[in-house]
C-alpha cells in the first residue's frame, strides 16, 4: 500500500492574492509572475462557457463521442465495465486530449483573451497548446503531490511553459484546490521520484511556505512550468472538477525523454528519496 502524505504537506492559511479579470493583467502582474511563479485570475469565463465546459466533460464521460478515448479512471476503485453513469462520472479522475473532439473545449484553449495573456508571459512568443486535460477529483479523490510540470514535458529547461487551470466548480481547501510555492520556479529543476506519483520528495516540501488557490467557477490559474505545485485530497463532499491546458512558445525544439530525465529524474540520478 502507498503511504499517504504527511499531514502537514499543505497549508491552506495562505491565500494566493486574485487578479480581477484577465484584461486586469497589466505589467505590474506580468511582473509578479515572474517573480512568484504563478498569477491567479478571479473571473476569466463566465457562467455560460462553465456550463458548457461541465456539459462536454460530462458528455465525453458518458460516451457520447465514441470516436473519443482519452477517459481514464482512478486507479485501484475496481472494474470500470458495467457502471451506472453517475458512478461512472464520479470514477473518472481526467479526461486526456479532448480539444479536437468538443468545440466547446477547444474555444476554451483558443480563447483570445487568455491566449494574450499567456504569449506576453512567454515574452511575446505565439503560444502552442500542446496538452489538454481534464482533471476531476471527486469526495475522496486522492491527492496529486508536489511536482514541477516540466519534469513531464520534452523542452530544454529554459522553456516558459505556461500551465492554465480552469475552475469548472468551485475550487476550496477542503475539495482540493490547487497549492502553489511561490517563487519556486526560479530554483531551477528538481529531481523527482516515483513514490505515490511522480513528484518532488516529501521531505525536500518547506512547510508552511505554500499559498493555497480558491476559485470561483470561471476562475484561472496561470504558472510557470517549474513552479512547485499539488493538490491535496478532496475531504469535502463537492466535486472539484477542472480543465487543464498547457502551452509551449511555438518556435521551441523539443528534446529527448533521456535528456529530460538528466534533469528531473531522481533514481536516473542515483539520488534517493
Amino acid at each position: 500500500m502507498t503511504a499517504a502524505a504527511p499531514p502537514d504537506l499543505y497549508c491552506s492559511d495562505h491565500v494566493a492574492p486574485m487578479v480581477a479579470t484577465l484584461a486586469a493583467v497589466g505589467d505590474a502582474e506580468l511582473a509578479l509572475f515572474h517573480e512568484q511563479g504563478y498569477l491567479a485570475i478571479r473571473q476569466a469565463f463566465d457562467t455560460g462557457a462553465v456550463d458548457d465546459a461541465l456539459t462536454a466533460v460530462t458528455e465525453l464521460i458518458d460516451g457520447a463521442n465514441p470516436a473519443f478515448r482519452g477517459v481514464s479512471f482512478e486507479p485501484g476503485t475496481g472494474p470500470s465495465e458495467g457502471l451506472s453513469l453517475d458512478e461512472r462520472r464520479l470514477r473518472v479522475r481526467k479526461l486526456m486530449s479532448f480539444v479536437d473532439h468538443d468545440e466547446r473545449l477547444r474555444l476554451l484553449s483558443t480563447d483570445p483573451s487568455l491566449l494574450h495573456v499567456v504569449s506576453r508571459l512567454m515574452h511575446g512568443d505565439t503560444p502552442e497548446l500542446f496538452q489538454d486535460m481534464a482533471l476531476l477529483k471527486p469526495p475522496g479523490g486522492r491527492e496529486k503531490p508536489w511536482h514541477q510540470d516540466m519534469a513531464y514535458f520534452n523542452v530544454p529547461i529554459d522553456t516558459v511553459v505556461i500551465g492554465v487551470w480552469i475552475a469548472l466548480d468551485e475550487a476550496t481547501s477542503a475539495n482540493g484546490a490547487l497549492h502553489v510555492l511561490p517563487g519556486s520556479h526560479r530554483q531551477g529543476p528538481r529531481l523527482h521520484f516515483k513514490r505515490r506519483d511522480w513528484q518532488i520528495c516529501d521531505s525536500e516540501v518547506p512547510h508552511g511556505t505554500d499559498v493555497v488557490v480558491p476559485l470561483p467557477p470561471g476562475g484561472v490559474l496561470l504558472w510557470h512550468g517549474l513552479t512547485h505545485h499539488g493538490s491535496p485530497d478532496n475531504e469535502s463532499n463537492r466535486r472539484r472538477r477542472a480543465l487543464q491546458f498547457h502551452y509551449r512558445p511555438s518556435t521551441v525544439a523539443l528534446t529527448t525523454t533521456p535528456e529530460r530525465m538528466q534533469h528531473y529524474g531522481g533514481e536516473v540520478r542515483g539520488a534517493v528519496c
